[in-house]
Order: structure tokens, then sequence, then C-alpha cells
């Protein structure tokens, strides 16, 4: 397990620097904009503009620039400066990272706790009323983007603008250190709606796993042996059923750490997303590939993480 271990981490490296690279490329070939102009202002002299797109390194060769990134980011973990303000990114993102981790471990519990019943429940009473109900739920909620009802939820509820005000501090973010309160009650719409279309899919998921996995040989054998019921649904079957589970919360939690762009930028979270939103909007490319490094960061360590805890869970599953 070791060696697999081990080369997986190589592999995760070089996917790393495949991604800096694209990143790279198509920023460089396909700019949408020219950072030294927009930092120059409206009307900009064109002296003044060379004159910042020299000091930014903007007017070397996309392989030298590249170059002197990676050495950067391999030497000494640097992911480059803004073009705007010359804010570290490094920093940047460490200080955002805690508000989304917030966002994204609470959407995941809440998800958690919603999908996998809502599913099991399905599973075993098929085509009743419960599960059509849930289905046709779970179908709307999947069908819903995030941003509509992130719209919609600060229209309802929303300590300003709301038409019903349930939670204290919902619509605006409330940092912990602040007022742990206000921090609960500023993250609960956000929770709910970054989790709303989580919960569905896994539900429906967790629903098609559970049904097939009680169909399987081992399951029949169980029964045969005269287990109860509840025992062989909840110590065989769902034991089997949830791995892909896992699979997908390890990579969609890895995904959201990366950057909830479309939740931060509707509630106005100042996360690793809403940072994303902002660097892409202002044409800043640092930010941007240090946002997009990091997602595929957190992304390649779910899959390496999940893929060994497979093991454990299946045990038919060997390395």
């Amino acid at each position: 397990m070791l060696r697999y271990i081990v080369r997986r981490i190589f592999w995760g490296i070089a996917m790393l620097i495949i991604v800096s690279a694209l990143t790279f490329i198509i920023f460089y070939l396909f700019p949408s904009a020219d950072p030294a102009q927009l930092r120059a202002g409206r009307n900009p002299n064109p002296g003044a503009v060379a004159a910042i797109r020299h000091s930014l390194g903007l007017d070397k060769p996309f392989y030298v620039q590249y170059w002197e990134y990676m050495k950067g980011l391999v030497l000494h973990f640097n992911l480059g400066y803004s073009y705007f303000n010359q804010a570290s990114v490094r920093s940047q993102i460490f200080a955002r990272l805690p508000v989304t981790a917030s966002l994204a471990f609470g959407a995941l519990i809440l998800w958690m706790l919603i999908g996998i019943p809502i599913g099991i429940i399905s599973a075993i009473k098929p085509r009743s009323f419960l599960d059509r109900l849930t289905m046709s739920g779970s179908l709307v909620a999947i069908s819903a983007p995030v941003y509509w009802l992130g719209l919609v939820a600060l229209f309802l509820f929303a300590n300003d603008i709301g038409v019903v005000h349930l939670f204290p501090g919902s619509g605006t973010y409330v940092p912990f250190s602040q007022s742990p309160t206000r921090w609960f009650g500023s993250l609960i719409l956000p929770w709910f709606v970054l989790a709303a279309s989580f919960a569905a899919f896994y539900a429906r998921m967790v629903r098609a796993q559970v049904r097939e996995t009680m169909s399987e040989d081992f399951i029949r054998t169980a029964r045969a042996k005269g287990l109860s019921e509840r025992r062989v649904i909840f110590r065989h079957g769902l034991r089997a059923a949830l791995t892909p589970v896992v699979t997908m919360a390890g990579l969609d939690l890895s995904g959201l750490l990366g950057g909830a762009i479309l939740t931060e930028t509707v509630f106005n979270i100042p996360g690793v997303g809403r940072y994303a939103y902002d660097a892409i909007v202002n044409s800043d490319f640092p930010p941007i590939q240090g946002t997009v490094l990091f997602s595929a960061f957190f992304i390649i360590s779910a899959n390496i993480i999940v893929d060994v805890v497979y093991a454990f869970l299946d045990p038919r599953v060997r390395f």
C-alpha cells in the first residue's frame, strides 16, 4: 500500500504542474484584458502602461514568466502577488480559508444528515408515498441553481431585506471571533443553500446504491443465517453501499474548500471563492492562478485519501 500511496503522490504533483501550465497558457494566449492598462486607470499614458507592464514582469516571454512562477512556488511556496494591490496571494488565501472551510464543512454536515437518511428510507420502502415525495423534491433541488436559491433565501429570510427574520445576522457575514452567535446565524442560509442540491443528489445516489446492494448474494446469505433485517441493512448493506458516497463526499468537500464561488458571491462571504471571483472580474491573474492551484491541490489530495479509505470500507477492494 505504501508504494501505491507514493506513486499516487507523484502523480498528484505531476497533475498540479500540468494544471499550473494550462492555466498559464490559457491566460497568456487568451487574455481578457491587459492588467497594466487596468491598473493605469482611464485614458492611460502609453509610457505609464509600459512601465507598469515592466514592473509586473508582463513584458517577459511566457516561458520566463512561468519558470519564475514555478521557481518561487517550489522553493518558497510563493503564489505570487496581486497586480492591483501587491498583496501576497498566499497570505490572502490562508486568511480566507477558515471562512470557506466553515462554509464547506457546515454544508457537508447538513447534506449528509439530510441526504443519507432520505436515501436509505426511500430504498427500504420503494414506490411508497414517502419515496415518491422525497425523490420528487430531490429532483427540484437538483434543478434549482445555487445563485437562484441564494437570492430567494435572501429575499425571504435576510436580516435586512427579508420578508421573515428567522436568523439573527442572516444575509451579512460576521466573523466567529466577533460573535459566535451572529457567525452561526450569518451562515445558516448559505449552509442550507449550498447543501440543498448536494443533499438531493446524495439522497438519489444512496437510494440507488442501497437498492442495488440489497439484491446482492451476500445480503441473501446474511438473511438466510437468520439475522434481523435491521442488522442486514445497517451492518452489511450500508457498508458496501456507502463506498461511492465517501468518494463523492471527499471530492465535493475538496472542491468547496477550493472556493464555493457562487454561494460566497451571492451572500458576500469573504472566502476563497469570493477572492477568485473578484480576481476574475479584475483580470488579476496571480490570485486566479493561486486559487486554481489551491482547488486542484484539495481535489487531488481528496482522491488519494478516498482511494485509501476505500479498502477499509469495502473488503472487496484491493490496491
